[in-house]
């Protein structure tokens, strides 16, 4: 196993702000970063030394980037699996595209838990209006999703009868869809973690999330459950992480039921929205662990520091003018992150701003409160 040392360039397919974060991790260890992405002035290419702007379907433009780096990983699942083939041949690709192939499709994403023994929400594939009748009449009420580029709650249809669901689908269209029965849950949970080059491996603990709208909302560090819920939710996390032979970050979402049953909802073969908060609340981020996993360094500790909470804002919070910066910045314990980002649009995700306290109840009600003050507008 070799070490990929500080000065080397890494290059990152996507350009958004885990990117970003990822970058800013980088080069505060020495390294360089190269970003490739079909937009410019982008929040990855904003911090990066060079932003290539081309097509992900460009295979000899992404066999170029390649050839410039010396390890390649990615800050979102929907990066073409040619893409990464491409990349491949010219640099190690860390997680490798197989595990971009079982994650960024969620039929393939549920079959491959549930054939490996995972706990996993109940579910059907749906190609047909009469595959969707079916479904809904054998696990009741749910959710039809499209198997392919769904995230924040896009490409997702409730449905609470057959009726419903027949009509969701409407006319054939050869769309992959996947039925989920729905589930009473008490409260969702993510696991960050890693595994490095040598089989290493580390988390950041449970983390409990509240959604708006379909987007995160909140997210609080410690998670509010019991000891026995948090240790096989890690162990399922690591079994996860092993099977598919990650290298790199990746996010275990869970369901857990009123019954106290955990359920693998989804996962993000990445850093996660809810592992923001690491970056100012544990000794090594979940971008700089990302940094080590695929430069083959050893992994950092992930010690919590204190407890905490993240709070998204949202493009919504401009909307009536500019947020109030230094209301939020004069709370006490609370970091700003912003990314980069010129337009800010309703549901956008703009920046986040992390609490930390004595306890996560006190994080939380710290960052919530820190977020209102921004709707207090300057002037």
């Amino acid at each position: 196993m070799s070490v990929i040392p500080p000065e080397s360039v890494v290059g990152v397919l996507g350009s958004g702000q885990l990117g970003r974060m990822f970058a800013i991790a980088a080069r505060e260890m020495g390294y360089r970063v190269h970003t490739f992405s079909p937009e410019s002035d982008t929040p990855t290419g904003q911090v990066a030394d060079d932003e290539i702007i081309a097509g992900y379907d460009d295979l000899e433009q992404v066999r170029t980037f390649a050839r410039g780096v010396k390890v390649v990983t990615f800050e979102f699942e929907n990066v073409p699996a040619q893409t990464a083939q491409a990349a491949a041949e010219h640099a190690p690709v860390r997680p490798a595209g197989s595990v971009l192939h079982v994650t960024q499709h969620r039929l393939r994403e549920k079959n491959f838990l549930a054939q490996h023994g995972f706990p996993v929400t109940p579910f059907r594939p749906v190609r047909s209006a009469a595959e969707a009748r079916a479904a809904a009449a054998e696990l009741g009420p749910g959710v039809i999703k499209t198997a392919a580029f769904g995230y924040d709650g896009k490409g997702q249809t409730k449905v609470s009868s057959p009726e419903e669901a027949e009509r969701a689908i409407g006319a054939p269209s050869g769309l992959e869809r996947v039925y989920e029965a729905f589930v009473d849950f008490e409260r969702e949970l993510s696991v960050v973690a890693a595994r490095g080059l040598d089989g290493s491996f580390a988390h950041w603990g449970v983390i409990e999330n509240a959604h708006r709208n379909h987007i995160l909302d909140v997210s609080v560090c410690p998670a509010h459950v019991p000891p026995a819920v948090a240790a096989e939710a890690v162990q399922i996390a690591r079994g996860i992480l092993e099977q598919l032979d990650v290298v790199g970050v990746l996010c275990v979402e869970f369901f857990l039921t009123r019954e106290g049953n955990l359920l693998v909802n989804e996962l993000a073969p990445r850093p996660h929205n809810s592992g923001h908060l690491t970056i100012d609340a544990h000794v090594t981020s979940q971008f700089e662990q990302q940094l080590r996993a695929v430069c083959g360094l050893p992994l950092g500790s992930t010690q919590q520091l204190r407890p905490a909470a993240m709070a998204n804002l949202l493009g919504d919070l401009w909307e009536p003018g500019e947020p109030d910066w230094s209301a939020a910045c004069a709370q006490p314990g609370v970091k700003l992150h912003l990314y980069g980002k010129a337009e800010p649009r309703p549901g956008r995700k703009m920046g986040h701003l992390t609490a930390l306290a004595e306890t996560a109840d006190e994080a939380a009600r710290l960052v919530v409160r820190a977020r209102e003050a921004l709707r207090r507008r300057i002037g």
